[in-house]
């Protein structure tokens, strides 16, 4: 029996051991579990000065929207479509934890980015939102200007004011309406402008006017301004009558990028042709005033969208294909336009089941 009880202290001496051992590893565990569960608890709560572009609603702007047409008319009859011209968004989540970053940065559908790309340090939301909306307003009223021409009704670029010591002053009239310069039709007060300084100050340019009914063609020469830049001494407003007023109801959604798919929708309602071919359309891209088609921001997320809400389709601004191609969604096919033009021959091919130009790449 001695010696067992001989081992027995050297037994208990190393259970001690290992119990104190083990007793600082627990406390370390727990130590590490508590700044574990503190940490996550800051990721959970600390915000973050990122934001999170996601897929955002689309909407039929050949439909309605609160009740009321998106694209009203008065004193004209609105045709009724088959198919769908949908308008695509991308929503933006400003108030992020950490945590909610890290999500978003896993999930693939949706954009993680730093807030200043979106909210410039220089403005605040409200600011960036106010921009947003007017630049929304602005492309309804550049679609209207592209979509009213394409609908047989041009714009006239009306001489408002005269300015004194300029060539124009003894050529031209107030309501004068000038048609061309130089053989060029004048279709918008930037296009008047840029064919005005085609040429360096001094020069002089062959303008055609209508007055009274009566057509003119006369030589205009022009002047430096202050800054050096070219000009006849005119100020001119747009105007383009037609028998019928539009107006738009969509609320809460701002930028530029849905100039494209308005001017379809005007046509689209003013037209008794039906332009989708009872198709879901979607699209997105700016339209200027001579019917240019550019480029916009969150692809992605609206290829996203479109998918989602089943349209068949995709009017993709030209200079975004590479960035569609590379967030391509199975079965969308992505169609290529830079103008309003492309855009109408392409929804006559899918009307009639051809295939129209397609991105690649």
């Amino acid at each position: 029996m001695a010696p067992l009880n001989r081992t027995r202290p050297m037994v208990g001496a190393t259970l001690a051991a290992r119990l104190s051992v083990m007793k600082r590893r627990g406390v370390t565990v727990l130590v590490g579990c508590v700044l574990l569960a503190l940490l996550v608890g800051q990721i959970g709560w600390v915000r973050v000065s990122y934001v999170e572009l996601g897929p955002g609603p689309t909407y039929d702007i050949l439909g309605t929207f609160d009740e009321k047409r998106v694209v009203g008319v008065s004193g004209a009859e609105a045709t009724k479509s088959a198919g769908q011209l949908r308008m695509v968004t991308v929503s933006v989540r400003t108030d992020m934890t950490l945590l909610d970053a890290l999500r978003g940065w896993w999930d693939g559908d949706t954009a993680v980015v730093p807030k200043e790309l979106i909210y410039p340090p220089d403005k605040s939301e409200k600011e960036v939102d106010e921009e947003n909306t007017r630049e929304f307003e602005a492309s309804q009223t550049s679609a209207e200007t592209v979509a009213l021409r394409e609908l047989g009704y041009p714009v006239e670029v009306t001489v408002a004011g005269l300015s004194e010591g300029f060539p124009a002053t003894s050529i031209l009239a107030v309501g004068d309406v000038i048609l061309t310069v130089d053989g060029q039709l004048v279709t918008s007060t930037q296009s008047l402008t840029t064919l005005i300084q085609s040429k360096p100050a001094g020069e002089s340019h062959e303008v055609t006017f209508r007055r009274a009914g009566e057509t003119t063609t006369a030589t205009v020469g022009t002047k430096a301004d202050d800054d050096g830049t070219p000009k006849i001494g005119v100020s001119v407003e747009q105007k383009q009558p037609h028998p019928f007023t539009l107006t738009f109801e969509l609320d809460e959604v701002g930028g530029p990028s849905a100039g494209l798919m308005f001017t379809l929708a005007i046509i689209d309602t003013i037209k008794p042709e039906d332009l989708t071919g009872g198709l879901i359309i979607a699209g997105t891209g700016t339209i200027d005033d001579d019917g240019k088609v550019g480029p916009i921001g969150g692809i992605q997320q609206k290829l996203l969208g479109a998918k989602r809400d089943k349209a068949t389709a995709f009017l993709t601004p030209a200079d975004n294909c590479s960035e569609a191609v590379a967030n391509a969604q199975p079965g969308l096919p992505l169609v290529r336009v830079s103008t309003l033009q492309e855009a109408l021959a392409a929804l006559t091919s899918l009307r009639e089941g051809h295939t129209p130009p397609l991105c690649t790449g």
